[in-house]
This record gives C-alpha cells, sequence and structure tokens, in this order.
C-alpha cells in the first residue's frame, strides 16, 4: 500500500473550486487503534452526504492497521488516503494531516470517536449558507453515546466567536469539534517537535488562528466522544509529566493571546508547573508575561508539586484545562 495519501486514494487540487475534490477532509490520527478504527470508519459509509473523504495518518502502528485500511480501500466505499509515518504522537499526527490536506475544509475526528450519519451534511450545507473568507470555519458539538453534549452547548445569541472568548468570556464548557478552513491550518505554523516528548495541547493552532477570524456557531452534534482508558484525556496528568516542554511552549502562546487577566495569570500558573517539569530555569525571562508569571509563581509551584506527587491519571480541573489547552 502507498503510505503517501497523494499516491492512494481519491484524486487531489487545490481548492474545492476544482472539480472532483470534496468539500471536507475528516482526518483521524490513530495508533495502534485498530481494535477500534472500524467504528469511525462504519460512521463515515453512513453519511448522508458524501461530500468528503477520509484521511488516515497512521502514526506508527503495529497492530495491522495498515492492512485493516488497505482492505477498506480495497472496497471502495468511501474514498480514503493512508499516510503512515513513525510515531511523533498526536501533534506530530496533526501536523502531518494539515501538510497533505487540500480540500477547502477538514475535522479531525479521533481514532476513537464517529459522526453521526449527518454530520457531513450539516457541516457542508452551514458552510454554503454561512461560511466566507471573514471567518474561519465552524465550532460545533460533541456528544457522548447517550446522546448527551460534553460540557455545554454553544451561546445561542453569538453567530461567531474566537475559542479563546468562547471558553475564556462567554464560559463555555467541554470539547467542541472544530472544523476549520485548510488554507488557515496551513499558513500557521506547525506544532513544534521536542526530542523526548509525543504530546503538546493542540489548542496551539487553535489560539493562533483566533488571531485570524471567528469561527461560526452550530449548535449540532458532529462527533459522538467516547474517552476510553488509554486515550490522552483520560491520562492528562501523565500527559503533563511527560511533555512538560511542550506544554510550557503552549502556555507562552496561550499567555500572550488571553483575553482576560484572569486567564493570563490560569495559564501562566500552568506555564510556572510546566517550566519547573521540564527543569528550565530561564522560564522567568522567557515569559511573554513576566509580571503575570511572577504573580502566578505560587500557585505554579503547588501545582507542579500536586502534578508531581499525585497517583491519579486525571483531575477534574486539570481535565478541563487540558481540554482547553
Amino acid at each position: 500500500m502507498a503510505n503517501d495519501p497523494s499516491e492512494s486514494g481519491a484524486g487531489s487540487s487545490a481548492s474545492s473550486s476544482r472539480p472532483g475534490l470534496p468539500t471536507l477532509t475528516v482526518f483521524t490520527p490513530t495508533f495502534n487503534r485498530a481494535y477500534i478504527l472500524p467504528v469511525c470508519y462504519d460512521s463515515l459509509k453512513r453519511q448522508t452526504s458524501k461530500d468528503f473523504l477520509w484521511l488516515i495518518v497512521d502514526d506508527g502502528s503495529t497492530d495491522g492497521t495498515e492492512e485493516l485500511v488497505a482492505s477498506w480501500m480495497a472496497e471502495g466505499a468511501i474514498p480514503i488516503r493512508y499516510h503512515k509515518q513513525e510515531n511523533q504522537g498526536m501533534h506530530g499526527a496533526h501536523n502531518a494531516a494539515y501538510e497533505r490536506i487540500e480540500t477547502e475544509l477538514n475535522v479531525c475526528i479521533d481514532s476513537d470517536d464517529y459522526m453521526p450519519e449527518d454530520a457531513v451534511e450539516a457541516i457542508v450545507r452551514f458552510w454554503r449558507e454561512h461560511g466566507s473568507e471573514h471567518v474561519a470555519g465552524i465550532a460545533g458539538l460533541d456528544v457522548d453515546p447517550a446522546g448527551r453534549i460534553i460540557g455545554t452547548e454553544l451561546p445561542e445569541r453569538l453567530g461567531t466567536s474566537t475559542l479563546t472568548d468562547l471558553y475564556g468570556i462567554h464560559k463555555v464548557r467541554g470539547d467542541k469539534k472544530l472544523v476549520y478552513r485548510s488554507q488557515l491550518t496551513r499558513q500557521t505554523p506547525p506544532y513544534p517537535l521536542f526530542e523526548g516528548e509525543n504530546y503538546g495541547p493542540l489548542s496551539y493552532k487553535y489560539v493562533l488562528i483566533d488571531q485570524l477570524h471567528p469561527l461560526l456557531l452550530l449548535n449540532k452534534p458532529l462527533c459522538v466522544v467516547e474517552y476510553l482508558p488509554d486515550g490522552s484525556s483520560m491520562n492528562i496528568i501523565k500527559q503533563y509529566r511527560r511533555n512538560p516542554q511542550g506544554f510550557a511552549f503552549f502556555r507562552k502562546t496561550a499567555m500572550k493571546h488571553a483575553p482576560s487577566t484572569r486567564e493570563r495569570l490560569r495559564e501562566a500558573i500552568h506555564y510556572v508547573s510546566s517550566s519547573l517539569m521540564s527543569g528550565n530555569r530561564r522560564f522567568l525571562q522567557e515569559s511573554p508575561c513576566r509580571l503575570h508569571t511572577v504573580l502566578a509563581a505560587p500557585a505554579g509551584i503547588l501545582l507542579y508539586l500536586y502534578l508531581t506527587r499525585t497517583s491519579r491519571s486525571t483531575a477534574r480541573k486539570v481535565e478541563k484545562a487540558a481540554a482547553k489547552g
């Protein structure tokens, strides 16, 4: 099987205005998830709109994922592109996806999640009615398998908002499904990779896109989310410990663009904690908000002590912060 998406699956072009190219790329980073990936595949086969292709980024799986995907490509039920690379972690897989996406829009559906059967139809219709160069994409809802909204709905009174403002000002809670214009995910910098680490907060790129355009808000479920025991959401404290440089890098970006003093202090607390974990003694000099970092230092030290000593793999407050960051 070809490992580069330009060599397998549907044809490609640079813009959705060119004939034959779907509007949407659904991309799925995966690592040793052959046991659950068929659930996502089945949901894509059931989509009421076929105006999409599925890009699978295999981040070094050794569990037969490649052979499984080859069998699906042979079926020809939906257009599939497949790219396999050495393991780089979730953010490295996102980098690979964004480098290869050529459709107008893209959305990430994780390997343990799936889409309601009308999700693609809802995205494409809503975008055709309201999309433009003046918005970054669409923010929709995540729901659990019972159909319950993860966190809160999006504010009905707003037509658009940045993701930062949704959480920081409008007090939205819980993960939301983000559909982005591919032009913007390409033009913003990729996630940095740090030696010895394999996870970085995906919100780094989202915060940068926030500085360009707001998102359209769609109060409709676009993704069904299952938090599995081997997923990053259920092991966020371990991620903090194992990837402090990635988290500290993100917190500097989040501090710089925080919508309020309170949010800036919150990001600074996490920045101090992650910097201590990484052994970076120059964190104050490197901070984009030195005064806030000084004020946040006592709380940051306490968070550092908690994260390095607790035996828990996730914590409610930490998980909420990670969901945002």
